[in-house]
């Protein structure tokens, strides 16, 4: 129930954010703006679907979200712990300079999820790849749980 409740939660936030597609598209060129971002993302494998709500059209695209969750290792002393976590940092970073990740970060509780990333990948099957790679995981300090969602294209964060 609670990692229910953080799901819908984390959903509302991003369809509460301002959405920049949402601005272009209220103007006189909205028919060229909506099939320029909807061939863009369809161009790199990602499936999308655009829906119109009112005067404003959405162009929506399936990203996956990965729960980073504490795993059954985790007995590391501090100093293989502090290079878990370095190269951890590296592997987030590697991947959002890479464009496979819109978003990362821990959670600042006690619970069993210890934080979230968001792949911006074309499949399933690449994203849990991918998380799978994580230093964190590979050493089973972290466990992922990876689920399909949907969020508007340009979607942001207040």
């Amino acid at each position: 129930m609670k990692k229910l409740l953080m799901v819908f939660t984390l959903l509302a936030a991003l369809v509460a954010c301002d959405v920049k597609v949402k601005k272009e598209l209220k103007t006189a060129t909205e028919a060229p703006v909506l099939e320029s971002v909807a061939k863009e993302v369809k161009d790199t494998g990602h499936e999308t679907f655009s829906y119109k709500e009112g005067d404003t059209t959405y162009v929506m695209q399936k990203y996956f979200m990965v729960f980073l969750k504490k795993g059954p290792v985790r007995s590391q002393d501090s100093v293989v712990l502090a290079q878990l976590q370095q190269n951890h940092m590296q592997h987030l970073e590697k991947l959002h300079l890479a464009g496979k990740i819109s978003m990362a970060g821990p959670f600042d509780d006690d619970s069993d999820v210890s934080g979230i990333a968001v792949y911006n990948t074309p499949t399933f099957e690449e994203a849990d790849s991918l998380a799978k790679a994580d230093p964190m995981v590979k050493a089973g300090r972290l466990v992922i749980e990876t689920h399909p969602f949907w969020a508007a294209k340009g979607s942001s964060l207040k």
